[in-house]
């Protein structure tokens, strides 16, 4: 009896198989994957990476940074009051005096002699003096007997009265002399450094003479003067009046320097005073601070920088540096991250740098995340990737200022 072949599915070849059927199901499976990547635009990139940080109002020391010249604190350029001959140099080129210490002798002997005669014509009008008044005596009780003319008491007074006159005068010219003996020994008007001498013994001096004999200048403490300008002057002052600005209880900025070399001077100063004229070439006031000088480390004339602690502003906004941009018109921007990770840009007010920082004033709120690393890659109205970090993390890692905007 003749085998019948089993029968086959109609429209399936009898040469497929299990692998045929495989092969079959993954072009199916590949098929509906290419329907999903044609719904996703092909090479879209992720997000970019950015670094924020969150703004924290903090309380910030305001502080101004101005170039300056020292000046000496008194400077006394001593002259002769009386002419003669120095005899004697009684100190050290360069050295420090106190305040009456003898520094020149003039030849005293004219001035002594000029004193000694004063004496005697003291002593004699002193004993005319002294006749006239026993004269006087003697006549009053003789006029009220009758024995002296009324006439010859008043003639003993009249001469009694001109001797006592005389003898004043005699003492106002010992006076005189003994004060020109004085000025014969030149003293120091001051405490302070001695410059060059001028002149040396057997030199001829006159009183009052133009040219001084040496310089006399005080160094501790010693004087900074810088300039400000009037605008910020005015602006400083309207801060510390609304409380935007405030100073410790004793009301002082503090001063500090920064010499020519780039060194830093170890003490502070206070400033002083400003002045109330405006220069009206420069529109600055020149400010004083005072510093003390003990070690004689600062020399009149020195270039220096001075900063001026202004005061303190408890609620600042501080914004990394190298998160502000300019535009082409010089405004100042910065980036900013919201919850959602969307990128806005924001036109803000950059008072003042402090540090590493920007100290502003508009445009940003407490709660802002500034966006300080990746700001080139991130667009106004694109999705970023933001990571957190802090000031001190940006500090430590020393993170370069952006370049300005175009």
């Amino acid at each position: 009896m003749p085998r019948l072949s089993p029968v086959r599915p109609s429209g399936t070849p009898a040469s497929l198989g299990r692998p045929a059927l495989g092969l079959l199901g993954a072009l199916l499976l590949l098929g509906a994957c290419d329907e999903n990547h044609a719904a996703t635009p092909a090479g879209a990139p992720p997000p970019p990476a950015v670094t924020v940080v969150t703004l924290r109002q903090q309380p910030v020391t305001i502080t101004t940074e101005l170039p300056g010249r020292t000046s000496a604190f008194q400077t006394a350029e001593v002259r002769p009051q009386v002419g003669g001959v120095i005899r004697e140099r009684l100190f050290t080129e360069g050295a420090e005096v106190q305040a009456g210490q003898p520094l020149y002798q003039i030849d005293p002997a004219p001035y002594q002699a000029a004193l000694d005669s004063a004496q005697a014509t003291l002593q004699r009008n002193e004993a005319t003096a002294a006749s006239a008044t026993v004269t006087v005596n003697r006549y009053r009780p003789l006029v009220r007997a009758r024995a002296v003319s009324q006439q010859d008491l008043d003639l003993a007074e009249a001469a009694l009265r001109q001797a006592q006159a005389d003898v004043a005068q005699a003492r106002a010219a010992v006076q005189t002399a003994r004060i020109n003996l004085d000025y014969t020994t030149v003293n120091s008007p001051i405490a302070g450094r001695t410059g060059r001498s001028t002149v040396t013994p057997g030199a001829l001096v006159t009183a009052q003479q133009a040219a001084s004999l040496v310089t006399i200048t005080q160094l501790d403490p010693i004087y900074v003067d810088v300039t400000q300008p009037a605008a910020r002057v005015m602006r400083l002052r309207r801060d510390l009046a609304n409380g935007t600005l405030r100073r410790d209880s004793s009301g002082q900025a503090v001063v500090r320097l920064t010499l020519e070399d780039g060194t830093e001077y170890p003490e502070a100063g206070q400033l002083q005073f400003s002045e109330v004229i405006v220069d009206q070439g420069t529109g600055s006031i020149t400010i004083r601070a005072v510093f003390p000088n003990a070690q004689g480390q600062l020399m009149p004339g020195l270039f220096v920088r001075a900063r001026i602690e202004e005061g303190v502003t408890d609620r600042a906004l501080m914004v990394p540096q190298q998160a502000v941009t300019r535009t082409p018109r010089g405004e100042a921007t910065a980036l900013v991250v919201d919850g959602e990770g969307t990128v806005a840009a924001r036109i803000i007010t950059a008072e003042r740098a402090v540090g590493n920082a920007w100290l502003v004033t508009g445009g940003l709120n407490e709660g802002d995340r500034v966006i300080v690393e990746g700001v080139q890659r991130a667009r106004p109205g694109g999705k970023v990737n933001a990571t957190e970090t802090t000031q001190q993390a940006l500090n430590e890692r020393g993170a370069a200022p952006a370049a300005t905007t175009h």
